[in-house]
Protein backbone atom coordinates (compact mmCIF):
# COMPACT_ATOMS: atom_id res chain seq x y z
CA UNK A 1 0.00 0.00 0.00
CA UNK A 2 0.73 4.06 -0.67
CA UNK A 3 -0.25 6.94 1.21
CA UNK A 4 -3.67 7.68 -0.08
CA UNK A 5 -6.51 9.85 0.21
CA UNK A 6 -9.86 8.89 0.06
CA UNK A 7 -13.39 9.74 0.81
CA UNK A 8 -15.10 7.73 3.92
CA UNK A 9 -18.09 7.30 5.60
CA UNK A 10 -16.94 10.18 8.06
CA UNK A 11 -15.09 12.39 6.24
CA UNK A 12 -11.59 12.51 3.93
CA UNK A 13 -9.30 9.73 4.76
CA UNK A 14 -5.83 9.97 4.15
CA UNK A 15 -4.33 6.18 4.82
CA UNK A 16 -0.33 6.36 5.28
CA UNK A 17 0.56 2.62 5.37
CA UNK A 18 3.25 0.44 6.41
CA UNK A 19 4.15 -0.20 2.83
CA UNK A 20 4.64 2.99 2.08
CA UNK A 21 6.39 4.28 5.32
CA UNK A 22 8.84 1.74 4.36
CA UNK A 23 9.47 3.22 0.91
CA UNK A 24 9.65 7.19 2.66
CA UNK A 25 13.58 8.55 3.14
CA UNK A 26 14.30 9.43 6.48
CA UNK A 27 12.93 10.93 8.58
CA UNK A 28 9.86 9.26 8.70
CA UNK A 29 6.55 11.46 9.42
CA UNK A 30 5.89 11.20 13.03
CA UNK A 31 2.97 10.31 15.59
CA UNK A 32 -0.46 9.43 14.36
CA UNK A 33 0.66 10.37 10.46
CA UNK A 34 2.50 7.27 10.60
CA UNK A 35 -0.89 5.41 10.15
CA UNK A 36 -3.81 7.65 9.68
CA UNK A 37 -4.92 11.20 9.48
CA UNK A 38 -8.20 12.85 8.95
CA UNK A 39 -9.58 15.88 7.07
CA UNK A 40 -11.93 18.12 6.28
CA UNK A 41 -15.73 17.73 6.09
CA UNK A 42 -17.85 14.51 4.19
CA UNK A 43 -18.11 14.26 0.29
CA UNK A 44 -18.27 11.74 -2.21
CA UNK A 45 -15.66 12.57 -5.11
CA UNK A 46 -12.33 12.07 -5.15
CA UNK A 47 -9.69 15.19 -5.65
CA UNK A 48 -7.13 12.89 -6.83
CA UNK A 49 -9.70 11.53 -9.51
CA UNK A 50 -10.38 15.25 -10.05
CA UNK A 51 -6.88 16.34 -10.55
CA UNK A 52 -5.80 13.39 -13.19
CA UNK A 53 -4.72 15.32 -16.15
CA UNK A 54 -1.35 16.87 -17.47
CA UNK A 55 -2.86 20.35 -15.90
CA UNK A 56 -4.08 20.00 -12.64
CA UNK A 57 -6.52 21.76 -11.40
CA UNK A 58 -7.08 24.47 -8.71
CA UNK A 59 -7.74 23.90 -4.75
CA UNK A 60 -11.42 26.37 -6.14
CA UNK A 61 -11.47 23.96 -8.88
CA UNK A 62 -11.44 20.56 -6.90
CA UNK A 63 -13.48 21.78 -3.99
CA UNK A 64 -16.52 22.74 -6.35
CA UNK A 65 -15.95 19.10 -8.06
CA UNK A 66 -15.91 17.73 -3.93
CA UNK A 67 -18.75 20.15 -2.79
CA UNK A 68 -15.56 21.08 -0.24
CA UNK A 69 -14.14 24.03 1.71
CA UNK A 70 -11.49 25.40 -0.84
CA UNK A 71 -9.40 26.86 1.39
CA UNK A 72 -9.82 23.70 3.94
CA UNK A 73 -9.01 21.84 1.11
CA UNK A 74 -6.14 23.58 -0.13
CA UNK A 75 -4.44 23.22 2.97
CA UNK A 76 -5.09 19.34 3.17
CA UNK A 77 -3.80 19.05 -0.43
CA UNK A 78 -0.76 21.06 0.06
CA UNK A 79 0.33 18.77 3.76
CA UNK A 80 -0.17 15.67 1.48
CA UNK A 81 2.10 17.62 -1.09
CA UNK A 82 4.87 17.65 1.27
CA UNK A 83 4.87 13.65 1.22
CA UNK A 84 4.35 13.20 -1.75
CA UNK A 85 1.08 12.72 -2.57
CA UNK A 86 0.05 15.44 -5.48
CA UNK A 87 2.20 17.76 -6.10
CA UNK A 88 1.31 21.73 -5.93
CA UNK A 89 2.97 22.71 -9.76
CA UNK A 90 1.57 26.18 -8.98
CA UNK A 91 0.30 28.16 -6.47
CA UNK A 92 -3.07 26.70 -5.25
CA UNK A 93 -2.94 24.55 -8.34
CA UNK A 94 -2.50 20.60 -7.81
CA UNK A 95 -1.50 17.60 -9.88
CA UNK A 96 -1.20 13.86 -9.35
CA UNK A 97 1.84 12.22 -8.56
CA UNK A 98 3.07 8.45 -9.24
CA UNK A 99 1.73 7.95 -5.41
CA UNK A 100 -1.67 9.45 -5.93
CA UNK A 101 -2.05 7.51 -9.54
CA UNK A 102 -2.57 4.48 -7.20
CA UNK A 103 -5.85 6.02 -5.93
CA UNK A 104 -7.04 5.91 -9.89
CA UNK A 105 -8.94 2.27 -10.45
CA UNK A 106 -8.05 2.13 -14.21
CA UNK A 107 -4.16 1.58 -13.14
CA UNK A 108 -1.81 -0.86 -12.63
CA UNK A 109 -1.09 -1.87 -8.95
CA UNK A 110 -4.35 0.73 -8.02
CA UNK A 111 -4.79 0.56 -3.95
CA UNK A 112 -8.05 2.51 -4.36
CA UNK A 113 -10.16 -0.37 -2.76
CA UNK A 114 -7.30 -0.43 0.04
CA UNK A 115 -7.99 3.33 0.52
CA UNK A 116 -11.82 2.87 0.92
CA UNK A 117 -11.48 0.12 3.06
CA UNK A 118 -9.44 1.97 5.76
CA UNK A 119 -11.41 4.84 5.83
CA UNK A 120 -15.44 3.96 7.25
CA UNK A 121 -14.66 1.35 9.82
CA UNK A 122 -10.77 0.67 10.43
CA UNK A 123 -10.80 4.67 11.16
CA UNK A 124 -13.63 4.09 13.67
CA UNK A 125 -12.22 1.41 14.84
CA UNK A 126 -8.43 3.08 15.11
CA UNK A 127 -10.21 5.82 17.28
CA UNK A 128 -10.25 3.30 19.54
CA UNK A 129 -6.93 2.30 20.27
CA UNK A 130 -6.60 3.15 23.45
CA UNK A 131 -9.00 0.52 24.51
CA UNK A 132 -7.01 -2.26 22.98
CA UNK A 133 -3.74 -1.37 24.63
CA UNK A 134 -5.34 -1.25 27.78
CA UNK A 135 -7.18 -4.92 27.60
CA UNK A 136 -5.91 -6.32 24.48
CA UNK A 137 -9.02 -6.68 23.15
CA UNK A 138 -10.56 -5.61 19.98
CA UNK A 139 -11.49 -2.23 19.28
CA UNK A 140 -13.39 -3.03 16.43
CA UNK A 141 -15.57 -5.06 18.83
CA UNK A 142 -15.62 -2.67 21.12
CA UNK A 143 -16.66 0.48 18.70
CA UNK A 144 -19.17 -2.00 16.92
CA UNK A 145 -19.79 -4.78 19.51
CA UNK A 146 -18.85 -7.70 17.26
CA UNK A 147 -16.49 -8.83 15.06
CA UNK A 148 -15.38 -7.32 12.16
CA UNK A 149 -16.07 -10.43 10.05
CA UNK A 150 -19.39 -10.45 11.53
CA UNK A 151 -20.04 -7.25 10.76
CA UNK A 152 -18.65 -7.38 7.12
CA UNK A 153 -21.61 -10.40 6.48
CA UNK A 154 -24.38 -7.86 7.62
CA UNK A 155 -22.80 -5.09 6.10
CA UNK A 156 -21.84 -6.49 2.03
CA UNK A 157 -21.38 -3.21 0.15
CA UNK A 158 -18.53 -2.99 2.77
CA UNK A 159 -17.32 -6.31 2.91
CA UNK A 160 -16.96 -5.77 -1.17
CA UNK A 161 -14.69 -2.78 -0.66
CA UNK A 162 -12.78 -5.08 1.89
CA UNK A 163 -12.69 -8.51 -0.95
CA UNK A 164 -11.47 -5.54 -3.32
CA UNK A 165 -8.74 -4.68 -0.87
CA UNK A 166 -7.77 -7.92 -0.81
CA UNK A 167 -7.22 -7.95 -4.13
CA UNK A 168 -5.36 -4.68 -4.26
CA UNK A 169 -2.93 -5.89 -1.46
CA UNK A 170 -2.54 -9.53 -4.25
CA UNK A 171 -1.31 -7.36 -6.90
CA UNK A 172 0.82 -5.85 -4.66
CA UNK A 173 2.54 -9.07 -3.49
CA UNK A 174 2.12 -11.84 -6.44
CA UNK A 175 5.33 -10.79 -8.81
CA UNK A 176 7.05 -10.91 -5.45
CA UNK A 177 6.29 -14.08 -4.68
CA UNK A 178 6.93 -15.62 -8.03
CA UNK A 179 10.30 -13.99 -7.98
CA UNK A 180 11.21 -15.45 -4.76
CA UNK A 181 9.62 -18.98 -4.65
CA UNK A 182 9.75 -21.94 -6.88
CA UNK A 183 6.22 -23.55 -7.17
CA UNK A 184 8.15 -26.49 -10.13
CA UNK A 185 7.48 -29.26 -7.74
CA UNK A 186 3.98 -28.61 -6.94
CA UNK A 187 1.24 -30.43 -8.53
CA UNK A 188 -2.19 -29.45 -6.96
CA UNK A 189 -2.10 -25.92 -5.24
CA UNK A 190 -5.02 -25.47 -3.04
CA UNK A 191 -5.22 -21.36 -1.93
CA UNK A 192 -7.26 -21.30 1.30
CA UNK A 193 -9.25 -17.97 1.88
CA UNK A 194 -8.18 -16.62 -1.67
CA UNK A 195 -10.54 -14.36 -2.35
CA UNK A 196 -11.51 -13.94 -5.86
CA UNK A 197 -8.16 -15.92 -7.25
CA UNK A 198 -5.79 -13.34 -8.90
CA UNK A 199 -2.92 -15.28 -6.28
CA UNK A 200 -3.68 -18.59 -7.39
CA UNK A 201 -4.64 -17.94 -11.04
CA UNK A 202 -1.34 -16.04 -11.44
CA UNK A 203 0.84 -18.86 -10.45
CA UNK A 204 -1.11 -21.25 -12.55
CA UNK A 205 -0.30 -18.88 -15.92
CA UNK A 206 3.32 -19.22 -14.55
CA UNK A 207 3.12 -22.98 -14.12
CA UNK A 208 1.47 -24.84 -16.92
CA UNK A 209 1.78 -28.00 -15.31
CA UNK A 210 -0.09 -27.25 -12.24
CA UNK A 211 -3.62 -27.66 -11.08
CA UNK A 212 -5.06 -25.32 -8.98
CA UNK A 213 -7.86 -24.94 -6.31
CA UNK A 214 -9.68 -21.59 -4.98
CA UNK A 215 -11.47 -22.21 -1.80
CA UNK A 216 -13.32 -19.51 0.37
CA UNK A 217 -16.07 -18.28 1.33
CA UNK A 218 -19.47 -18.90 -0.99
CA UNK A 219 -20.37 -15.59 -0.96
CA UNK A 220 -16.44 -14.55 -2.11
CA UNK A 221 -16.03 -17.08 -4.84
CA UNK A 222 -19.50 -16.95 -6.69
CA UNK A 223 -18.52 -14.61 -8.60
CA UNK A 224 -15.04 -15.65 -9.32
CA UNK A 225 -15.35 -17.33 -12.79
CA UNK A 226 -12.49 -19.83 -14.66
CA UNK A 227 -10.72 -18.12 -17.85
CA UNK A 228 -10.42 -20.09 -20.78
CA UNK A 229 -7.01 -20.61 -20.63
CA UNK A 230 -7.07 -22.27 -17.27
CA UNK A 231 -10.20 -24.64 -18.19
CA UNK A 232 -9.29 -28.35 -16.87
CA UNK A 233 -6.71 -27.03 -14.24
CA UNK A 234 -8.54 -24.26 -12.37
CA UNK A 235 -11.45 -25.00 -9.42
CA UNK A 236 -13.28 -23.15 -7.42
CA UNK A 237 -15.23 -24.45 -4.21
CA UNK A 238 -17.27 -22.59 -1.51
CA UNK A 239 -16.78 -23.01 2.66
CA UNK A 240 -16.07 -22.00 5.81
CA UNK A 241 -12.12 -23.12 6.52
CA UNK A 242 -12.98 -23.55 10.01
CA UNK A 243 -15.19 -26.59 9.12
CA UNK A 244 -12.81 -27.85 6.56
CA UNK A 245 -10.73 -27.75 3.56
CA UNK A 246 -10.71 -29.56 0.11
CA UNK A 247 -8.01 -32.69 0.56
CA UNK A 248 -5.93 -33.77 -1.81
CA UNK A 249 -3.31 -30.95 -2.62
CA UNK A 250 0.45 -31.09 -2.03
CA UNK A 251 0.49 -27.53 -1.44
CA UNK A 252 -1.52 -25.32 0.65
CA UNK A 253 -0.94 -21.94 0.36
CA UNK A 254 -2.50 -18.99 2.91
CA UNK A 255 -1.83 -15.37 2.33
CA UNK A 256 -2.54 -13.31 5.11
CA UNK A 257 -5.01 -15.56 6.88
CA UNK A 258 -3.64 -16.67 9.93
CA UNK A 259 -2.28 -12.93 10.52
CA UNK A 260 -6.40 -12.41 11.51
CA UNK A 261 -7.01 -15.09 14.51
CA UNK A 262 -5.61 -15.62 17.26
CA UNK A 263 -3.45 -18.93 18.30
CA UNK A 264 -6.38 -21.54 18.72
CA UNK A 265 -8.19 -20.46 15.84
CA UNK A 266 -4.94 -20.84 13.80
CA UNK A 267 -5.05 -24.41 15.14
CA UNK A 268 -8.25 -25.16 13.98
CA UNK A 269 -7.71 -24.65 10.24
CA UNK A 270 -4.00 -25.72 10.20
CA UNK A 271 -5.37 -29.01 11.93
CA UNK A 272 -7.96 -29.27 8.79
CA UNK A 273 -4.87 -28.03 6.81
CA UNK A 274 -2.63 -30.62 8.05
CA UNK A 275 -5.51 -33.56 7.65
CA UNK A 276 -5.85 -32.85 3.48
CA UNK A 277 -2.13 -32.38 3.17
CA UNK A 278 -1.19 -35.11 0.52
CA UNK A 279 1.77 -37.37 1.61
CA UNK A 280 5.14 -34.85 1.12
CA UNK A 281 3.42 -31.64 0.63
CA UNK A 282 3.75 -28.27 1.99
CA UNK A 283 1.97 -25.55 3.32
CA UNK A 284 2.97 -22.56 2.57
CA UNK A 285 2.22 -19.34 4.83
CA UNK A 286 2.55 -15.97 3.49
CA UNK A 287 2.62 -13.37 6.25
CA UNK A 288 5.25 -10.33 7.23
CA UNK A 289 7.32 -12.08 9.37
CA UNK A 290 8.53 -9.81 12.21
CA UNK A 291 12.35 -9.94 12.86
CA UNK A 292 14.05 -8.80 16.24
CA UNK A 293 15.77 -4.70 16.40
CA UNK A 294 13.69 -1.71 16.39
CA UNK A 295 14.55 -0.68 12.34
CA UNK A 296 11.26 0.40 10.82
CA UNK A 297 9.07 -2.68 9.59
CA UNK A 298 5.90 -2.81 7.89
CA UNK A 299 5.08 -5.70 9.84
CA UNK A 300 5.29 -4.10 13.40
CA UNK A 301 2.80 -1.33 12.32
CA UNK A 302 0.49 -3.92 10.66
CA UNK A 303 0.42 -5.91 13.82
CA UNK A 304 -1.25 -3.06 15.43
CA UNK A 305 -3.66 -2.82 12.51
CA UNK A 306 -4.58 -6.72 13.74
CA UNK A 307 -4.61 -5.88 17.68
CA UNK A 308 -7.30 -3.18 16.85
CA UNK A 309 -9.10 -4.70 14.13
CA UNK A 310 -9.49 -8.56 14.86
CA UNK A 311 -10.19 -10.77 17.62
CA UNK A 312 -6.09 -12.09 18.76
CA UNK A 313 -5.13 -11.23 15.22
CA UNK A 314 -1.30 -10.60 14.97
CA UNK A 315 1.87 -10.88 13.01
CA UNK A 316 4.33 -13.33 14.45
CA UNK A 317 7.56 -13.86 14.89
CA UNK A 318 10.14 -17.20 13.43
CA UNK A 319 9.93 -18.25 16.89
CA UNK A 320 5.90 -17.93 17.30
CA UNK A 321 5.55 -19.37 13.60
CA UNK A 322 7.41 -22.52 14.81
CA UNK A 323 5.78 -23.33 17.93
CA UNK A 324 2.47 -22.58 16.45
CA UNK A 325 3.92 -25.04 13.53
CA UNK A 326 4.09 -27.78 15.88
CA UNK A 327 1.56 -27.69 17.68
CA UNK A 328 -0.95 -28.36 14.77
CA UNK A 329 1.79 -30.74 13.24
CA UNK A 330 3.81 -28.92 11.65
CA UNK A 331 7.39 -28.54 11.38
CA UNK A 332 9.12 -24.84 9.93
CA UNK A 333 11.39 -25.65 7.22
CA UNK A 334 12.66 -22.42 6.39
CA UNK A 335 11.48 -18.80 5.68
CA UNK A 336 11.77 -17.06 2.26
CA UNK A 337 11.44 -13.49 1.90
CA UNK A 338 10.34 -11.69 -1.58
CA UNK A 339 10.22 -8.59 -2.56
CA UNK A 340 7.31 -7.42 -0.94
CA UNK A 341 7.23 -7.15 2.87
CA UNK A 342 5.42 -10.84 2.92
CA UNK A 343 7.94 -13.67 3.21
CA UNK A 344 7.14 -17.64 2.32
CA UNK A 345 6.50 -19.73 6.20
CA UNK A 346 7.30 -23.19 4.59
CA UNK A 347 6.23 -26.15 6.71
CA UNK A 348 5.45 -29.95 5.86
CA UNK A 349 3.87 -32.21 8.06
CA UNK A 350 6.05 -33.42 11.23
Amino acid sequence: MRALLQPSATGWMVAITPEWLSRMPPPLPSGSSTTTAAATRRTTASPGRAAAGPTGLSAEELAARCDADADALFRLLRGLASVGLFAEDAPRRFVLTPLAELLRSDVAGSQRQVARMLGGEHYDAWANLLHSVRTGESAFRHRFGEGIFGWYGRNPERGAIFDGAMSDFSHVAIQGLLAAYDFGGISHLIDVGGGRGELVQEVLRRYPHLQGTLFDQPAVVAPVLVPDALEGRFAVAGGDFFTGVPSGGDAYLLKHILHDWGDEACLTLLGHVRAGLAPGGRVLILEQVIEPGNAPAPGKLLDLNMLVMTEGGRERTPQEYAALLERAGLQLRRIQPTPSPISVVEATAA
